[in-house]
This record gives structure tokens, sequence and C-alpha cells, in this order.
């Protein structure tokens, strides 16, 4: 999987993972980081996520990091935002406000980009990733942010012999193994969620949960 793999989904529209309603989790579990009001929330392969709203609308800044200039444009779009876009080291920057998205290679972020931030919202970054990108990702997060960033990270669970990803699989053995070494680690929420979700039915998944974490940087 590759650059090319993501921009083509988003020119193609191909965007079955974008969910039209504010993720549930995020809502429930967010208030358990207690970030003060006015803190800034990063947000990796953000694509379009109206989950950016609502942070944006609980009063804190949102920064946000995406491959697809596409996913960036429609956000702004298709809620009636006007932002200005500027060019900064590798990254096309589009900001408004209290929102900032840096169009570019997430893996090219240094922790200048991101040093106002305190916490990551990870609902669609992780389990966008194969396998053998996941280390890379789990240890550019840990490098990228000090002690005592927090995280609220969503994953799914299911055989993922039933069904090729994106999303894919992301078992609670890989999430410890990923993070335990540089983060605390607590699963708040296991649900299974596969019979609100009929599109993986059709794809012949027969199990399917999410699981919710809350992370913290040692």
């Amino acid at each position: 999987m590759n650059a090319e793999f993501w921009h083509k989904r988003w020119e193609r529209n191909q965007i079955g993972f974008h969910q039209t309603e504010i993720n549930t989790h995020l809502q429930t579990y967010w208030q358990a980081l207690n970030l003060p009001k006015g803190a800034s929330v990063f947000v990796p392969l953000c694509g379009k996520s109206l989950d950016m709203l609502w942070l944006l609308e609980q009063g804190y800044r949102v920064l946000g990091i995406e491959l697809s200039k596409v996913a960036v444009r429609d956000f702004f779009t298709e809620n009636n935002l006007t932002p200005t876009v500027t060019t900064y080291k590798t990254f096309n920057r589009w900001a408004m406000d209290e929102i900032e998205i840096l169009c570019g290679d997430f893996f090219h972020l240094t922790p200048t980009e991101l040093q106002t931030c305190t916490a990551i919202y990870d609902r669609a970054s992780l389990v966008a990733l194969p396998p053998e990108m996941r280390n890379d990702y789990a240890q550019q997060l840990a490098t990228l942010f000090p002690t005592n960033t927090q995280i609220l990270l969503v994953t799914f669970e299911y055989s993922q012999a039933e069904m090729q990803g994106p999303p894919f699989a992301v078992h609670a053995d890989e999430v410890t193994q990923l993070y335990q070494q540089h983060f605390t680690i607590e699963q708040v929420a296991h649900t299974d969620i596969l019979n609100e979700n009929p599109r993986f039915q059709k794809l012949g998944v027969t199990q399917m949960q999410e699981s919710v974490y809350l992370l913290r940087k040692k």
C-alpha cells in the first residue's frame, strides 16, 4: 500500500471508511482525557472527518494531517469553510480559525509542527495501515510527542481472512505490542458492531468488534 492507493481512493470517491455522523466513542470517551478548553488535538490521517468539527465545537484547536488534497479540499468545501492555503516545508497548509490541516506525508512530520498538541484522536489512522506499516506509525507517534501526551484510539477486530482491509483488523495484543514501550494502555470499551455495519456483512465478515483505548505517553 502506497500513497497512490489513497490518492486513487479519494479521486474515485471510494471512501466507505468516511463516517457521515460524529463517532459515538469520541463523544463518550473524550472527556476521560480531561483536556482543558483551548488545547490542541492532533488528528492523523484525518480525511474529511466530521469528528474534527465536533472537537472544534467542544472548544479545542485541531491540527490534522492528510495525504489527499481531495480530502482536505472536500472537508473545507462541504462544511462551508474558507481556508487560507500556504506552503510550509513539504506540506500544503490549509488553515481557518482554530483548525489547520497539513496536506502531505505523516512520516515527514517533526515535533516542531506538533509542539502545541497535547492529545491525539485516532479513529481511522492505525486501522488504515497494513501490518508492515503499523510499527513505524506507532514509533513515529512516540518520537513526535512528549511525556503525558494522550491518545484516544479506536480499532476494529475481525478475522482478516474474511475481508481485505482497509480498515484492517488490529487486535488487543497488537495494540499492546505496538505501544507498550512508550505508552500506558487502558482498554475502555469492546463492543460488537457487525449488525450496525451491513456493508461488512456483505463482504463476508462474520464477527466484528470495535475497541477503544486510552493511551498516555510515558
